[in-house]
């Protein structure tokens, strides 16, 4: 077969998703077939099939129906622009949380660098509004990007009740235990495993 050198990553991801329409398809099956599709098709290697899927999702191709799983629904496709905020929302938000990261409270004048962050992600149909937004460090940010805020709270309790439980600390097992059995009793976060 003669190698296209001139195929795009994102039209094998659109041709992957048309030839597999109204179907709940988990990542991993996309990613195999977009890599050795790609390979097969060019002689090099697909770099970064992730984004280029979250990007799909992001534009309204695709239908994220949960973590890791998306769908191509022919007649629902459309194009939306995700909403950024404004050089004056950014300024009232910075304002409102007083200049500093409202996970950790450090800011500027700490050498850490601020960004203002969608409360719910533009992903999930978060808006660009003074209510949605939020200041946070750029460590926090990035951690929010790849845990999402549920995940990041759920492994941060987790590590303190371990440390609680090695320093036989009573008081701090008792309230991790509080909350980690409310991300259960809610069904929050169920991949991350908690031993009791």
């Amino acid at each position: 077969m003669k190698k296209d050198n001139n195929l795009v990553q994102v039209d094998l991801l659109i041709e992957f998703f048309k030839k597999n329409p109204d179907r709940d398809i988990k990542h991993p099956e996309v990613v195999d077939w977009v890599v050795d599709t790609y390979k097969k098709r060019t002689g090099k290697i697909f770099r970064d099939p992730d984004r280029a899927i979250r990007k799909l999702s992001q534009s309204g191709f695709l239908i994220k129906v949960a973590k890791g799983i998306y769908k191509y629904d022919p007649t629902m496709e459309h194009h939306r622009e995700l909403e950024d905020f404004t050089s004056a929302q950014k300024a009232t938000i910075l304002k409102r949380d007083g200049y500093k990261c409202v996970i950790c409270g450090r800011g500027k004048k700490d050498g850490v660098e601020l960004h203002v962050d969608h409360i719910k992600p533009k992903d999930f149909g978060g808006e660009a509004t003074i209510e949605n937004g939020q200041t946070l460090c750029a460590q926090h940010n990035f951690i929010k990007k790849n845990l999402k805020q549920t995940e990041t709270g759920k492994k941060m309790y987790i590590r303190l009740y371990e440390l609680a439980k090695s320093e036989k600390n009573k008081e701090l097992i008792k309230f991790c235990s509080d909350i980690l059995e409310v991300y259960e009793k809610h069904n929050i976060n169920g991949h991350i495993e908690w031993k009791k």
